[in-house]
């Protein structure tokens, strides 16, 4: 069985300048624009009492995203706000004069007209944009890496959306989107992945996954827990991991938690710049096959990099097997603790705790974060069963595939 590997962080800082993207008031700003949707409502902050006393911790928390908008992952939030900052920058206002009543009215859409969102997406942000651009009038193109499921692509085109798998890896994806948007007239790539000459939009999509940790820190005062010791996180370009890390950051700014940010193996961008120690981007190439399609990103947001690099204590690349042990021990929980139907990108971060917590050959890890009965872990489950027969395979069959 492959090995969890791990690295911890000596790399250079930096001057920290894209902290500020996720500072609270912009995050509270997305948080404000999300609560104008009608379908709007607060995901659960599931509390697993039995797991952390289970697992040798003081207190264990998952964030469940199943619940998002109807739409089983949280990808939503950074599109929908991305869209709606694009729109108040052309028609000159500010987004919090276009609440979800002003974007959708005849009057914004005889002022703003329509654009084309282009996008790539192993699912759940394809899904997302979609939807976003379904609800406020707008088009989607959206573009699929090989290897993405079939009930993935007509979750998308069920929202109204041009869509196709390609026979590309993610990141060519991305690439072809930004090409076809350069070529199309009012074409906009929203991508929550940032290199340099495109940093507003990426920023903006931090912005609005923001809306999630926000919530998970309200939720977990109202819990009587006023700081986590630890957050766990998963990363594919790093946009969320970068969101989390700098909300938090700029939230406990004395005393931050420690930051873990787990990868799929086959694709650990991150981790890799990370072992090499030097601050430098890494990418990872080929197919990137795991079973975490939302983590298969080989090529890191250069903004979330930064804020990473500043703050994060460990960076972690999981194999397969970690995403599925974490799902099946979400689902089957011990009794008197909820449920938590995860996805394979959704648990990763959750099957590596609990690795690290009871497989005595990653003590060195478990001290190197300083895990013990006192910390209180904070993790985010990003996706349920987004592809319903590939969860039912490894949770129900015992598949890792």
């Amino acid at each position: 069985m492959e090995s969890i590997k791990w690295a911890v962080n000596h790399m250079p800082k930096t001057q920290d300048e894209y902290l500020k993207v996720m500072s609270l008031s912009q995050v509270e700003k997305a948080r404000t624009f999300h609560q104008s949707f009608p379908q709007y409502a607060r995901t659960p902050l599931a509390k697993l009492d039995a797991m952390a006393r289970y697992l040798g911790l003081k207190e264990l928390y998952v964030k469940d995203e199943s619940y998002r908008f109807g739409l089983n992952a949280f990808k939503v939030l950074g599109g929908s706000f991305a869209m709606a900052r694009y729109i108040a920058s052309e028609t000159g206002k500010d987004v919090s004069d276009l609440p979800y009543s002003v974007l959708t009215s005849k009057e914004l859409r005889e002022e703003f007209g329509q654009a084309t969102f282009f996008t790539a997406t192993d699912g759940n942000h394809g899904r997302g944009v979609a939807w976003a651009a379904n609800k406020l009038g707008q088009k989607a193109v959206v573009h699929m890496p090989v290897g993405t499921t079939r009930t993935r692509l007509e979750n998308i085109k069920k929202e109204g959306a041009q869509v196709d798998i390609t026979d590309m890896n993610y990141d060519d994806c991305v690439r072809l989107a930004a090409k076809e948007a350069s070529e199309t007239v009012r074409g906009v790539v929203i991508q929550d992945t940032a290199w340099e000459g495109y940093e507003e939009i990426p920023s903006w999509i931090m912005q609005g996954y923001g809306t999630m940790a926000m919530e998970a820190a309200d939720q977990l005062k109202d819990c009587g827990c006023q700081r986590p010791t630890h957050v766990f996180v998963q990363a594919g370009v790093g946009s969320l991991a970068g969101a989390v890390v700098g909300y938090f950051t700029n939230l406990y700014p004395d005393n931050p938690p420690v930051f873990v940010v787990v990868e799929a193996d086959a694709a650990a961008c991150l981790y890799k710049g990370a072992a090499a120690g030097d601050g430098r981007i890494r990418i990872v190439d080929g197919d990137l096959k795991t079973i975490m399609a939302g983590l298969a990103c080989g090529e890191p947001n250069t903004i979330s990099w930064d804020i990473l690099k500043n703050h994060v204590s460990v960076f972690a690349a999981a194999p397969d097997w970690a995403a599925a042990k974490g799902m099946r021990m979400l689902s089957a929980p011990i009794k008197g603790d909820p449920q938590v139907v995860s996805g394979e990108s959704g648990a990763a971060p959750f099957g590596v705790l609990a690795s690290v917590m009871t497989m005595d050959e990653y003590q060195g890890l478990r001290e190197a974060v300083g895990l013990n009965q006192d910390s209180k872990v904070l993790l985010f489950s990003t996706e349920g069963d987004t592809d319903p027969e590939r969860y039912k395979n490894i949770v129900w069959e015992g598949k890792d595939c």
